[in-house]
């Protein structure tokens, strides 16, 4: 018998052995994927920061590295172009657009959860359906509005029209604001508490990691835009950095290295954000899809 169970004994550790082995084997091919996979996505902006510091005739050599490596696209690019002019271009109508969304967002997805109405399911609907809708299906009528408006090259022009595709900010507040415990609520209407009040001083605060993760995604979302603003702004005193880059295509060709070096320009703000805010963005969606 003493030897029978320090056979079985040896035999679960040999087990066991094996199987953590297995799983360290399993999770190191997982990890290995991962990183093939970030390499792969990752490859292209690596190439073009590479290319930005390399003098115009070792673009497309075979070094991955710029050696010698030169500042000279850079200063060419901040020289001869309006690069600061087309970032604060930028920058406006990004932080302009987020805006709208938030508030737009906030307070149909307020009415949404407080105010129940008929027709509530049919509304809640043509949201979810907006959300699906290209947002490219929407240019030619848009386009006409501002300029039968005579708001085309204008900031007004540019921002407004891109509160259509708000559909998301009222999806993903609506299930937060439902999340929030009834009895917050009721306690502060029992206190007499207006809507609005309750709004501002309730919900609000419990808003704010949602708010800043649907802030970040509209900012990244409008910051990359192209097509709009090519249509909407076209002049450099108010088209964006997207737009602004076409502006080194010359007679004999696109000066690669100074595109490069504003395209590199023009990605530090949105990647800035993102790694500041990936985490809360990834915690918003995350919680919204388990309510």
């Amino acid at each position: 018998m003493p030897s029978d169970s320090h056979a079985l004994t040896r035999s679960h550790a040999l087990t066991g052995g094996r199987g953590a082995s297995g799983g360290r084997g399993a999770a190191v091919g997982r990890h290995a994927v991962l990183l093939l996979a970030a390499f792969v996505m990752l490859f292209p902006l690596l190439w073009a920061l590479s290319a930005s510091f390399k003098p115009g005739t070792d673009i497309y050599n075979a070094s991955p590295l710029p050696f010698p490596g030169t500042l000279d696209n850079y200063r060419y690019a901040l020289r001869e172009f309006p690069i600061w002019r087309l970032l604060v271009n930028t920058f406006v109508t990004a932080i302009g657009v987020t805006l709208l969304h938030l508030v737009a967002g906030v307070l149909a997805a307020w009415s949404f959860v407080r105010f129940a109405h008929r027709g509530q399911r049919l509304v809640l609907g043509l949201v979810t359906v907006a959300l699906v809708v290209p947002p490219q299906s929407l240019i030619i009528p848009h386009f006409l509005m501002i300029t039968r408006l005579d708001l085309r090259d204008s900031f007004v022009g540019l921002i407004v029209p891109q509160l259509a595709t708000c559909a998301l900010a009222v999806l993903l507040l609506r299930e937060h604001i439902r999340a929030i415990p009834p009895t917050l609520i009721a306690a502060a209407t029992l206190d007499g508490a207006s809507h609005g009040e309750t709004l501002r001083q309730i919900v609000l605060p419990l808003l704010r990691p949602a708010l800043g993760a649907v802030g970040i995604v509209v900012f990244i979302t409008t910051w990359n835009e192209y097509l709009w603003p090519s249509l909407a702004a076209p002049s450099p005193e108010h088209t964006t950095i997207q737009m602004g880059l076409l502006l080194f295509a010359t007679a004999e060709g696109p000066e690669h290295g100074p595109m490069l070096a504003a395209a590199m320009l023009a990605t530090l703000p949105v990647a800035a954000a993102y790694f500041l805010a990936s985490r809360r963005i990834a915690d918003a969606f995350l919680q919204a899809g388990l309510r």
